[in-house]
């Protein structure tokens, strides 16, 4: 946007006033711009020496505008000017190309003056803007470009063409006023409509850029709004609107700027009286929320709290409100959960914006600060004050497993677990090492909700963009129907799938269970039957690697209880094409569509339903935190209808093992778990092993981690991992059943004696001989367990996972005289007279 420039002290204020509300404004006055910056929001500018930019930006500039060729401090803060006249010494072509090679690289903004003859030619200056354009500057974007006119004056055709060069144009701010600023900002921002009727759509929003409404405006209404310094728009009915003028809930205007397709404008307003929505509220989109709102509280309690009241109390006891403010600062300090910590800092913020409000500090104020600190580029140490520094403990603390400095193992380094013993351990560091890595749900929520808010409101459309945008696959279609087009395959992978299907559909068959029918007492018969869920979604992960097993496990058990619609869901390969294993799958199943889409998207198009997409009625699968998070929030939408079976983590091993171990065994089933993902849980319990015998083990580890394609993987979540060492089996096995792994390996010669001691794990196996790969392909069990600890309360999908089960009841006149008064009994104590009166009703008549 275009950028005034003041190069004079003697500037008309109200000049100054109106140039404050631009996004940038550049100073020549290096004393006046730091002024400026400690008054106003907006990004101050200022020339300077190289030697000086350093101290400039320490006192709160955005940016400090040095020489060409003069080194300076922190290249994003540094603006390079590239003089007119060096422009015309080296000539147009030369300089353009000297500033692309060796400035664009080495700043956050480059400055060039340029005669009105080389802004008009145009061709240049867009090349040196295309460079800089792809140039990324950490969060601020692209390096700037700005303009500046040398022996001519400005004219609304000079500002068009640097606009449309793709440059910023720095114009001083009397010629500003002599132009008109609303035409220039026009002119020199490339400002346009994309409206039949002219007008500018105008997004306004308050103090912390919360939006209240969207209304219009043109050059006339934004001159007046910059003359008056107040919110005045163009009204579609009523033409020239200066909002608030008869109601008194008018606006101070505090900055415009323009979108990045410069057709849309924004006005930053403080607002005043009932609220910016002629219905009398601040807002056309509801209230506002977090701090936002706690300081709009804040400042009217200031103003009108009841006498007696908490607040009053507050700001009428200073004594009070610091020993409040001290005391939740020390709660914040020691909390140490998540939750703790998110209550104890609400509390703080409550009682930080009382002081504020009592001392007439905004929450605006705070922000400034806020942005005043940041743009300093020297910190001070920030050390704590004496009397706030603890005193060192006279022993070390030991640092517990989830607290521990945890790397991934380096190339040539050794790739070990960590090592504890349980007779060295703590009462609380033994229930550390129960705890699983903490996963900030509300943060995955908040990324989430978003994602299936977009597809219940767009449909297939969000599916695609959602999936162009995160598995950079375009697709001309979401959904393949049945019957499919089922590839070729090699023929020992389509043997392997035939035998695992064959193994799982028998193993899964044998868990129908058969209707049940008791007589209760005579004439009242009691019957429970179960009923195939209708319509199922299967989610079969992609990402890493290629899973047709979890397409089997998921979709065996639905084919055997009957489901009428199996839906899957799996992420497309590169060419929008699903992987041919898990098509195959499909077709064995049964599925009748499958819809090409992963994570929290396909999660929401199967809840859901879309143009194209079936709605399920339950969905099934294992996934990431996201594909978890969407299936919660789905669950908890009651306009979604929807079921799933269980909730999820990161993929986990439990292994025990003793002297009879085979070293070899272990480790390849601890690697077989490692290999899944760099966040994935594997323990190891060494019962009574010498450290010989545990070392054989670890060197196994590494040895066989090296051979795999996916070491890098491994590298990252054995260290993560941890042996702990225990005295017996039954030590073991309370520990086993505290942890509630998702996969139990027994690894000794007398396991199966020790399968009664399971109270909680997702799968056993049991033996050498039982490697958890073969549960996780084709032994039969299901693979998808639940993980997390969620042993404790869930199964894994089984067959019972895709049925509900219905009672009925018959009663004959024998069964309802028999049961009759029982009934009607119950029915007073609870004072229900309907439903005694149901069953008087039929005695009277069998009387």
């Amino acid at each position: 946007m275009l950028v005034p420039k003041i190069s004079s002290r003697t500037v008309d204020p109200k000049l100054l006033q109106q140039a404050a509300l631009f996004p940038t404004v550049l100073y020549t006055d290096a004393q006046q711009a730091i002024q400026a910056s400690g008054i106003c929001d907006t990004a101050v500018w200022a020339d300077a020496r190289a030697t000086d930019a350093k101290d400039l930006l320490n006192s709160g500039l955005t940016m400090a505008v040095v020489s060409a060729g003069d080194s300076a401090v922190d290249a994003s803060r540094i603006a390079v000017r590239i003089p007119a006249d060096t422009v015309a010494r080296q000539g147009l072509n030369a300089a353009i190309d000297a500033a692309i090679a060796e400035t664009v690289d080495c700043a956050g903004a480059v400055v060039i003056g340029l005669t009105a003859e080389q802004i008009a030619e145009g061709v240049q200056l867009a090349r040196l803007c295309g460079a800089a354009s792809a140039k990324i500057v950490g969060a601020d974007g692209p390096v700037r470009v700005l303009a500046e006119l040398s022996g001519g004056t400005w004219t609304e055709d000079l500002l068009r063409s640097v606009a449309c060069a793709g440059a910023d144009p720095v114009v001083d701010v009397e010629q500003l006023g002599e132009l008109g600023m609303a035409a220039a900002i026009f002119a020199g921002s490339g400002l346009a409509s994309d409206r039949d009727d002219g007008l500018v759509t105008t997004v306004v929003v308050d103090e912390q850029r919360v939006c209240l409404g969207v209304v219009y405006s043109n050059q006339k209404s934004l001159q007046a709004a910059l003359e008056c310094g107040e919110g005045v728009y163009w009204s579609r009915k009523r033409g020239l609107w200066h909002k608030g003028l008869t109601s008194g809930a008018t606006q101070t205007l505090l900055g415009i700027s323009i979108d990045c397709d410069a057709d849309a404008l924004c006005f930053r307003v403080q607002q005043h009286g009932a609220g910016f929505c002629h219905r009398s509220v601040r807002s056309c989109f509801g209230p506002a929320s977090g701090l936002s709102q706690l300081a709009q509280v804040v400042a009217e309690r200031r103003e009108k709290a009841p006498e007696g009241s908490y607040t009053k109390r507050l700001f009428d006891d200073a004594q009070l409100l610091r020993a409040k403010l001290l005391e939740e600062a020390t709660e914040l300090a020691d909390a140490t959960t998540s939750e703790d910590v998110a209550f104890e800092a609400a509390d703080l913020l409550y009682f930080a914006m009382v002081k504020c409000a009592a001392h007439g500090v905004s929450l605006r104020d705070v922000e400034h600060s806020l942005n005043h600190k940041h743009r300093k580029v020297v910190r001070r140490p920030g050390n704590a004050k004496p009397q706030f520094v603890s005193k060192p403990r006279a022993a070390t603390e030991r640092t517990s497993i989830l607290s521990a400095d945890i790397r991934p193992a380096a190339p040539g380094e050794q790739i070990r677990m960590r090592v504890f013993a349980s007779n060295d351990l703590s009462p609380g560091e033994s229930t550390a090492l129960l705890q699983r890595p903490i996963i900030d749900s509300e943060e995955i929520m908040g990324r989430v909700r978003p994602i299936v808010d977009a597809v219940r409101a767009n449909g297939d459309a969000a599916v695609l963009e959602l999936t162009a945008k995160f598995d950079r696959v375009k697709l001309d279609r979401v959904v393949e129907k049945a019957p499919f087009e089922v590839p070729s395959l090699p023929a020992d992978v389509r043997a392997a799938i035939d035998q695992a299907y064959a193994n799982v559909h028998k193993f899964h068959s044998a868990q129908l269970g058969s209707d049940t029918c008791v007589e209760t007492m005579p004439g009242v018969k009691c019957a429970r039957f179960s009923r195939a869920i209708e319509r199922v979604g299967l989610y079969v992960p992609g990402g890493t690697a290629v899973l047709p097993s979890s397409a089997l496990m998921l979709g065996v058990p639905a084919q055997v209880a009957g489901c009428r619609e199996i839906v899957l869901a799996t992420p497309p390969r590169a060419d929008g094409t699903v992987v041919p294993e898990v098509l195959y799958v499909a077709h064995k199943v049964g599925a009748s569509a499958i819809v090409k889409a992963g994570g929290a998207q396909a999660i929401a198009a199967m809840a859901y339903g879309t143009e194209t997409v079936p709605k399920v009625d339950k969905i099934c699968g294992p996934g990431n935190q996201y594909v978890t998070a969407a299936k919660m929030l789905a669950q908890n939408d009651t306009a979604a209808m929807v079921s799933i079976d269980m909730p999820a983590g990161p993929s986990e091993v439990l292994v025990v093992a003793d002297a009879t171990s085979n070293p070899a065994y272990v480790a390849s089933d601890l690697l077989s778990q490692a290999e899944h993902g760099p966040d994935s849980q594997v323990v190891l319990l060494a019962v009574a092993l010498t450290d010989a015998q545990l070392a054989a083990i670890e060197n196994e580890v590494h040895t066989q981690a090296s051979r795999l394609p996916r070491v890098d993987i491994v590298r990252q979540s054995i260290p993560k991992s941890f042996c702990l060492r225990v005295s017996s089996m039954q030590e073991a096995m309370q520990f086993s059943n505290a942890y509630g792994p998702e996969h139990l390996i027994l690894h000794n010669d007398r396991a199966a004696d020790y399968v009664a001691d399971v109270v909680n794990a997702g799968s056993v196996f049991v033996g050498p001989y039982s490697p958890e790969s073969c549960g996780d392909y084709a032994s039969g069990t299901n693979h998808t367990l639940p993980t997390y600890g969620f042993s404790k309360m869930y199964s894994g999908v089984n067959t019972g996972t895709f049925l509900k089960h219905i009672t009925s009841q018959e009663l004959t006149r024998e069964g309802l005289a028999n049961i009759g008064h029982t009934v009607m009994t119950l029915a007073e104590v609870e004072e229900l007279e309907a439903h005694r009166n149901a069953v008087a009703i039929r005695l009277r008549d069998m009387e």
